[in-house]
């Protein structure tokens, strides 16, 4: 079994008003982006070929939007699960899912 190229866990995963889980995490390992709940039961997942993600400008440091199989989520993405960081180090984890997301997809 391979090492994940991106894992966060403690991530708030959302379908835009209704949370799925407050506490969930977001795997990209094998090709594959994986969002999972806390315990462990998949959400959903794709290729990361086919996943869209982003940061539209509406949304907070510390948010993305990914879509999935057709699927919009909000993802809150927070330093080692920390929720109350402040807003330059929430802002970081959106950034280094988007990059890994796109290293997996070989799209540099």
């Amino acid at each position: 079994m391979s090492e994940p190229e991106f894992s966060a866990r403690g991530v708030g995963i959302a379908r835009w008003l209704r949370s799925l889980t407050r506490a969930g995490e977001v795997r990209i390992e094998d090709g594959r982006l994986a969002l999972l709940t806390s315990y462990g039961s998949e959400i959903d997942s794709a290729p990361v070929g086919a996943v869209r993600a982003g940061r539209p400008w509406f949304a907070k440091p510390d948010e993305a939007v990914a879509t999935v199989n057709g699927t919009r989520y909000r993802l809150t993405l927070h330093r080692n699960g920390d929720a109350g960081n402040d807003d330059h180090e929430a802002s970081e984890e959106p950034g280094r899912f988007l990059a890994a997301l796109k290293r997996a997809a070989g799209r540099r």
